[in-house]
């Protein structure tokens, strides 16, 4: 339960918050619970506090310092937070529906369970984030980091992943269907029975990525590099390969019913069926 008094001194405005915390550095803050609907935070320091299901629903809340907070539970239904810093932050199970996460920091931050659907987190940081079971459908990730964030079995479908950075990332039996992955940077990254029906990965880099028994039912991998890529066991019926790079990738037992390869590149490849 929030603590009165640290709500009292919240409420009176960033310069007298901001003095009383340098003033007190050692006090543990709880705003746990609290009723923050709609408030103006910005640029609040933040960081380090107890917000554990605090509601903080369209609150105005850009540049403000999240850091290594626990907003486990947390509302953050549509609100802004451009350019905030989340990073080390507990957001399991919280709610960021279509908040504003532009070029904010979320780096090692704990994202297990929430929901982003919808969320705008254009260029945002998230690099070594845990994004176990998160929801991002329909969220834009355009330009954002990702670099190798956990997002085993995560929700991405429709998402706009234009040119992310994905490197390295573990995206394992992620649903990413219909996704918009157009240029973007998947080198290394796991995606060991990850659902790709329909999504959109023209000339993505996929070199040494993990794709077994990945669904690629109608892909579009146009101009794609798949060089060194493991396809084993993966499903490419009616995909999309024109000018692909799939030299010396494995595609050993893939089904590669109605794909065209005439175009691709093969040097190398394995295509030998079990």
């Amino acid at each position: 339960m929030a603590n009165q008094q640290h709500l009292n001194l919240l409420r009176s405005g960033a310069v007298i918050w901001i003095e009383w915390r340098n003033q007190n550095p050692e006090i543990e803050i709880d705003l746990s619970g609290a009723n923050l609907l709609g408030e103006n935070l910005r640029g609040a320091n933040l960081t380090g506090v107890n917000f554990n299901q605090v509601n903080l629903a369209y609150a105005l809340l850009v540049r403000t310092n999240f850091s290594q907070a626990n907003l486990s539970n947390a509302i953050f239904y549509e609100a802004k937070l451009i350019a905030a810093n989340l990073s080390q932050a507990n957001l399991s199970i919280a709610n960021l529906i279509g908040a504003i996460l532009t070029a904010a920091n979320l780096s090692y931050v704990n994202l297990i369970g929430a929901d982003l659907s919808g969320a705008n987190l254009e260029n945002a940081m998230i690099n070594d984030a845990n994004l176990i079971g998160t929801n991002f459908q329909n969220a834009n990730l355009k330009n954002a980091d990702l670099s190798g964030s956990k997002l085993i079995r995560s929700h991405l479908s429709f998402a706009n992943l234009m040119a992310v950075n994905l490197i390295a990332a573990n995206l394992s039996q992620a649903n990413l269907y219909e996704a918009e992955l157009i240029t973007a940077q998947l080198y290394q990254a796991n995606l060991h029975q990850a659902n790709l029906t329909k999504a959109h990965l023209g000339n993505a880099f996929l070199s040494k990525a993990n794709l077994t028994e990945a669904n690629l039912t109608e892909t579009d991998l146009s101009w794609a590099n798949l060089k060194g890529a493991n396809l084993a066991g993966a499903n490419l019926q009616g995909a999309t390969i024109r000018g692909a790079n799939f030299q010396g990738a494995n595609l050993k037992g893939a089904n590669t019913k109605g794909v065209n390869f005439q175009s691709a590149n093969l040097k190398g490849t394995i295509l030998e069926k079990d």
